[in-house]
């Protein structure tokens, strides 16, 4: 076997000349890979709405009434009797027994409450009561709720106008219309994703990720509140490509 360097000098150039041309493959290779990567991480985020209007399926109506006098028995008497006309009342117009729920009486003493000066009160003793409809019959309440002056004219004193009081209505089938809602939400996201894709001349791809919001319910308006607007919105990203 020959030691001369000049016979080893093929081998080496030709090994040589391997690895540059593998690194130059390989290189190649990472470049298209890079390539690619980089045409999947082209994106566009865009956000559906879907909002409908659904009537409340339950009103829950607190009705407050008050009576005053001087002689505590007979106070209770007077509030036992305008508890048993009020719902003698509501059982004309619709609203069942089962519906109807009587709180206990609230009897404030006010001669207890006063302080040395103070001018005595005219009636010692005031009590309140509250009687509650939890319906699901909303149109009769509604119905019920426009005539309960004709009890006041009857010398029932209604005291129920704080915010505490006030008539709540509730929509308790957002499962019911929770996929329908989410499907329109994500058919109004495509759309927009869509016309952007078509605007900057790409093709829509395959949605990267997707959030969905969270469902709110409020009423439709002041004057409407047994209308409720049901609203979602969600947010979703899709893949573009050229």
């Amino acid at each position: 076997m020959s030691n001369d360097p000049r016979s080893q000098l093929p081998a080496a150039l030709v090994l040589g000349l391997t690895i540059a041309a593998g690194l130059a493959a390989l290189g190649w290779l990472l470049g298209q890979s890079a390539l690619r990567v980089k045409a999947m991480e082209r994106t566009v985020t865009v956000k559906g709405l879907a909002e409908q209007e659904f009537p409340a399926d339950i009103v829950l109506w607190p009705i407050e009434f008050s009576r005053a006098g001087n002689q505590l028995g007979k106070l209770y008497e007077k509030l036992e009797q305008d508890a048993a006309r009020i719902r003698a009342f509501l059982r004309d117009n619709g609203v069942g027994d089962a519906e109807i729920s009587l709180s206990p009486p609230a009897i404030v003493d006010k001669l207890a409450q006063q302080y040395g000066g103070q001018q005595r009160a005219e009636f010692r003793y005031a009590g309140r009561q509250t009687l509650t409809v939890y319906s699901r019959n909303i149109d009769a309440v509604r119905k019920t709720q426009s005539r309960l002056a004709e009890l006041g004219k009857q010398g029932i004193l209604f005291t129920g106008n704080d915010y505490q009081n006030a008539t709540e209505y509730l929509f308790t089938r957002l499962n019911e219309v929770k996929p329908a809602m989410i499907e329109q939400a994500t058919r109004k996201a495509r759309e927009v994703a869509g016309k952007f894709a078509r605007d900057s001349h790409s093709r829509l791809g395959k949605i990267r990720r997707a959030r969905q919001g969270q469902f709110s319910i409020s009423p439709r308006d002041r004057n409407n509140p047994h209308i409720k607007k049901v609203r979602v919105v969600s947010t979703v990203e899709y893949y573009l490509s050229d």
